[in-house]
């Protein structure tokens, strides 16, 4: 069964939300409530599939981001096993308080 959290590009442009790919460490967020005049474009020209930069600025507030990331990460750590550099670095504290 495919996981239901995994989108190729051409399937995430068409669907809001906010997707991160692991690989590339990149972001993106798909808002479909804008609204542009189609008037300021001349269509003849930007025929296709092609995209116009409106702003460097990033449009999202940088909190509510790191939030989305956080409960992320937290409902879907990886279960189980495997040794981590985390666990020995908790283990390795636990056994200086020990000692002191």
């Amino acid at each position: 069964m495919a996981d239901p959290r995994r989108f190729e590009l051409e399937e995430l442009v068409n669907r809001p939300g906010t997707y991160f790919n692991p690989q590339t460490e990149v972001l993106v967020v798909v808002d479909d409530s804008p609204e542009m005049d189609a008037e300021i474009f001349n269509m003849e020209e930007f025929e296709g599939a092609e995209w116009v930069l409106i702003s460097e600025e990033l449009a999202v507030d940088e909190n509510r981001r790191d939030e989305l990331l956080e409960t992320f990460q937290v409902r879907y750590a990886p279960v189980g096993g495997g040794d981590d550099d985390t666990d020995a670095e908790f283990e390795e504290d636990e056994e200086d308080v020990g000692r002191e």
